[in-house]
């Protein structure tokens, strides 16, 4: 990658990571429509970097109160920070089962513009659907076991390319009656043990290839995930109560329709 192509991948990673309108779909465009070529296996490690760093410095407040607590948990103590713990450790585990089992199959089966193009539209609608129809009065406080089950159940979904892992589980929060400000939250709370494990397997698997690494553009890449990452979590909450997901539900349809085109060009 040139420099040019290095920081354009880098801040779509960034912004698409915690937006709801889908990483995937966003970096398929650059190598079908420009001719680029894949980021590659250590420039996609640096971005998760960027994009982990943005959220856990972003919530790192917060992450420190569920860590104490959930360590005292323990030894019989409970409280809001602690009871949030569990609920994020039991909404990872049946993207962490499924994926680790599944991972592989869906990067060489479902990777696809035209997978992108459906899945962009189809979970677009959907996110449209619950925040329409979503009672929004419910705050990460009042969640139950069962909440975060059915969100993590939705984050399986987000394994398949286009579909957004913000974005599916935005729109479970929000059809499971959660406030947009408590569903994005615990979207973005969510996406820290994913982010991690999917680095973790894909630094597993850059330590047994032998091609040649640029460390400076893969610091480049890393500060300008992090920066536009960090930007995009910050903005987005303080915007969300009041724009609504209606944006982000037609910029989806748009996006579809243009990939659609794309296929149909090719």
């Amino acid at each position: 990658m040139n420099w040019l192509e290095a920081i354009v991948l880098a801040l779509i990673q960034g912004l698409t990571e915690f937006l709801p309108i889908s990483s995937s779909a966003h970096l398929i465009l650059p190598k079908e429509v420009l001719g680029w070529a894949e980021q590659g296996l250590a420039y996609d490690v640096a971005l998760h970097i960027g994009t982990l760093m943005a959220v856990m410095g972003y919530f790192r407040k917060e992450i420190y109160q569920m860590f104490v607590s959930w360590c005292r948990s323990f030894t019989g103590y409970s409280d809001e920070h602690s009871r949030l713990a569990w609920l994020v450790i039991l909404g990872t585990i049946p993207t962490g089962l499924i994926g680790f089992i599944a991972h592989d199959w869906i990067s060489e089966n479902l990777r696809s513009a035209s997978v992108i193009a459906v899945t962009t539209l189809i979970f677009g609608l959907l996110l449209g659907l619950a925040d329409i129809k979503g009672k929004r009065e419910r705050t990460t406080q009042q969640m139950k076991w069962q909440d975060a089950l059915w969100i993590g159940l939705a984050q399986v979904l987000a394994l398949i390319p286009g579909t957004s892992r913000s974005g599916v589980t935005i729109t479970a929060a929000l059809a499971l009656g959660l406030d947009r400000q408590a569903a994005a939250r615990f979207s973005f709370l969510l996406s820290i043990p994913t982010i991690l494990a999917a680095g973790g397997l894909e630094s597993v698997k850059l330590a047994k290839s032998t091609d040649p690494v640029n460390w400076t553009i893969m610091g480049t890449g890393v500060l300008v995930a992090f920066l536009s990452a960090y930007a995009c979590i910050h903005l987005f909450l303080k915007w969300i109560e009041r724009i609504g997901m209606m944006p982000f539900v037609i910029y989806r349809l748009l996006l579809a329709a243009a990939l659609f085109l794309m296929i149909a060009l090719t």
